[in-house]
């Protein structure tokens, strides 16, 4: 199982990104998809997430609005497309992928994870 995420960048505010996370050695029919980011001295917290068992998505409510978490199953690849970008979404960005049907916000629950993006967003 590997997960590659790119795609990150130095954008200002107002700005939009969308980060891939390449995923291969599973399926997401198996395997839920989790993003979650770090900023410097904060701990890592969870973005969004997406449940293998019907697609169901969820969001933490500060991206809310303006973060959407999708699938391409062709692509083997899962996306956070980010819109609306605030200096506080600046982090290091990791998707995450664990086997089940649920998905979940913490990050000790995840078998798998990227190395990571480095996103950052100038005032």
């Amino acid at each position: 199982v590997q997960l590659v995420e790119s795609g990150g960048d130095l954008v200002q505010a107002g700005g939009s990104l969308r980060l891939p996370c390449a995923a291969s050695g599973f399926t997401f029919d198996d395997y839920c998809i989790g993003w979650f980011r770090q900023a410097p001295g904060k701990e890592r917290e969870g973005v969004s997430r997406i449940d293998s068992s019907d697609g169901s998505t969820y969001y933490t409510d500060s991206v809310k609005g303006r973060f959407t978490i999708s699938v391409d199953n062709a692509k083997n690849t899962v996306y956070l497309q980010m819109n609306s970008l605030k200096p506080e979404d600046t982090a290091v960005y990791y998707c995450a992928a664990v086997l089940g049907r649920f998905s979940s916000w913490y990050p000790y629950d995840y078998d798998y994870w990227g190395q990571g993006t480095q996103v950052t967003v100038s005032s």
